[in-house]
């Protein structure tokens, strides 16, 4: 038995080391350097997990700082983005700019047949991403949404063990999403001027951390759409967000559930929790990789989930297995389909918020 435990483990460790491998050898390139999250690829740039082949982002200042950062060559970098793919073949573009601006990575990547990844959410607005939607269908092309979360093993945890069928069937789901604030946790001033923009992001915190939880209910309830959507939405700090929300409540109908997602920039400390109570019992996702459980009044539990396994443990490692056609990347949280339907939460949160009423889908 020991033996074999072994050969499981040394077979798991080279399947992934094989997907690092494709990763690898992935041909990417970026577009935009405005988001904070793009610390995170070009970082593994510079340590040679990611093989970047181009960079368009149009503020050359930026080029010069996260050129000095990483250690990029001038080379890497254009000012535009279509020139840039036309040039350097990737096989997908990476979008860490402007929520806004994803609409305008696929029209120029769709036509190409190149894959796009945006960090989330989808877009900014409902209809920019049925423009992507619609793109997408036309011309084939995978587009999919990051989300920090979609890599907890925790969140994996709980949806394994709901499909399990362990707790019964899905009644309430609770998602916490939020800090201090992005201004107050030192986010860069080029992140801030989008984020904070009502246009450019969409909304304040209910796109920046709602989006989380939406992705996460839409994915628990195998992407059924829910039926209506009621929101609360809050100014508690206009002197530093003047025109958009710091804090959303949102409401999430379903036939047969509710989901509550919490959204905010006023909190004492980040969290990104996530809550299911079933017929018979209660998960809660701490964490990345915490969880405590409940089983009707007596039974109470803690554990520690181990890592993922590759292809669902990386944004790139999964994003190589989708275009290797090794997984589907349809009805998953990086899916345009799931993502699709978080924008149409999204859309009526706002509209709930501004009518003062619940919006019936």
């Amino acid at each position: 038995m020991r033996n074999f435990r072994k050969t499981i483990v040394v077979m798991a460790l080279s399947a992934c080391v094989a997907f690092q491998a494709n990763a690898q050898r992935l041909r990417l390139a970026v577009a935009g350097l405005n988001h904070n999250h793009v610390y995170g690829i070009l970082s593994r740039y510079k340590d040679g997990t990611a093989n970047i082949v181009g960079i368009a982002e149009p503020n050359k200042a930026l080029w010069i700082k996260f050129g000095k950062i990483f250690h990029i060559p001038d080379s890497l970098f254009y000012t535009d983005l279509k020139t840039m793919v036309l040039k350097t073949k990737p096989d997908a573009v990476l979008g860490y700019n402007e929520a806004a601006g994803h609409v305008k990575i696929v029209e120029i990547c769709a036509p190409l047949h190149i894959p796009v990844m945006v960090e989330k959410p989808l877009a900014a607005t409902l209809d920019q991403a049925k423009r992507i939607q619609e793109l997408a269908s036309q011309y084939q092309i995978q587009v999919l949404t990051n989300y920090e979360t979609t890599w907890y093993p925790s969140n994996w945890d709980v949806y394994n063990t709901v499909n399990a069928g362990t707790i019964g069937s899905v009644k309430r789901m609770v998602a916490h999403d939020g800090h201090q604030g992005p201004k107050e946790i030192g986010c860069s001033d080029e992140f801030l001027a989008w984020l904070t923009d009502p246009v450019l992001n969409g909304a304040g915190a209910l796109n920046d951390f709602g989006c989380y939880g939406a992705d996460l209910m839409t994915w628990m309830m195998h992407g059924q759409k829910p039926i209506a959507v009621t929101a609360v939405l809050r100014h508690y700090k206009p002197a530093v967000y003047p025109k958009v929300d710091d804090d959303a409540t949102v409401i999430v109908e379903y036939p047969g559930a509710t989901g509550e997602i919490e959204g905010s920039w006023n909190w004492p400390f980040s969290i990104k929790d996530f809550e299911v109570f079933g017929e018979t019992g209660y998960l809660h996702a701490l964490d990345t990789s915490h969880i405590v459980s409940r089983m009707r009044e007596k039974i109470i539990g803690s554990k520690n989930v181990e890592p993922l396994a590759a292809p669902i443990n990386d944004p790139i490692v999964y994003l190589t297995a989708v275009l290797h056609h090794q997984i589907s990347g349809t009805d998953d949280l990086s899916s345009l389909n799931y993502n699709m339907v978080v924008m149409e939460i999204l859309d009526a949160a706002k509209r709930s918020a501004q009518e003062g009423k619940r919006i019936v889908l």
